[in-house]
């Protein structure tokens, strides 16, 4: 069963998502993977994410894709059990996946059974298009032109949806050819055999 989770942030590493695991967390090894991390102007969210790791005592290893060969990659994705994508620079992620081949060897790791979970960027690269990022000009684009991604899923995220946002999200969506569907920091979606499900507070909204 290929298993998919697509955050906004790190509220949901919690034992309530052993539901949605093959295994639980506290079983689990995860490669965690803090790239997008690396080109922002404050990373605190990441000792945030490592806390929460620490609460729940799981096993994990940290890892910077850039840089490194798909081998490279390919041998670290085989000793874990999910792969957790942390936010940040949504287009150097792009980059560092595009360069490193990460996509192919996550794809595979994927069809062994290891999951993927994404975190804000890191769900935004598992999108066709990462075209949601370009509605903001927060972050340096590294050259990124093309906003084709690694296709996980057959729909958009937008996250760190506030109602406020609406209007804004709903102008910029208007072209798009893909569904978008809005994520809350206090929700995620899971993809699970191509069935979705939004856990978490809020109301569920696609556009």
């Amino acid at each position: 069963m290929k298993t998919i989770i697509l955050a906004s942030s790190s509220e949901f590493i919690a034992s309530t998502i052993d539901n949605f695991l093959p295994k639980p967390l506290s079983e689990s090894k995860v490669l965690y993977v803090t790239t997008a991390s690396k080109k922002v102007n404050d990373d605190s969210y990441v000792e945030k994410t490592r806390q929460k790791i620490g609460e729940l005592s799981f096993s994990y290893t940290e890892i910077d894709i850039a840089g490194k060969t798909e081998e490279e990659l390919k041998k670290a994705l085989t000793s874990c059990d999910i792969v957790y994508v942390e936010g940040g620079n949504t287009f150097y992620l792009l980059k560092a996946v595009r360069e490193s081949g990460f996509e192919k060897a996550v794809k595979e790791a994927m069809d062994k059974g290891i999951v993927y979970w994404g975190v804000s960027a890191g769900s935004y690269i598992a999108c066709p298009s990462i075209v949601m990022a370009t509605w903001s000009d927060r972050f340096d684009r590294f050259g990124v032109t093309d906003w084709s991604a690694m296709n996980l899923v057959p729909f958009l995220i937008k996250a760190h949806y506030a109602p406020k946002y609406l209007d804004s999200i709903k102008r910029n969506a208007k072209d798009l050819q893909l569904p978008m569907r809005m994520l809350n920091d206090n929700q995620a979606i899971i993809v699970r055999d191509g069935e979705v499900q939004l856990i978490g507070e809020g109301d569920d909204i696609t556009l």
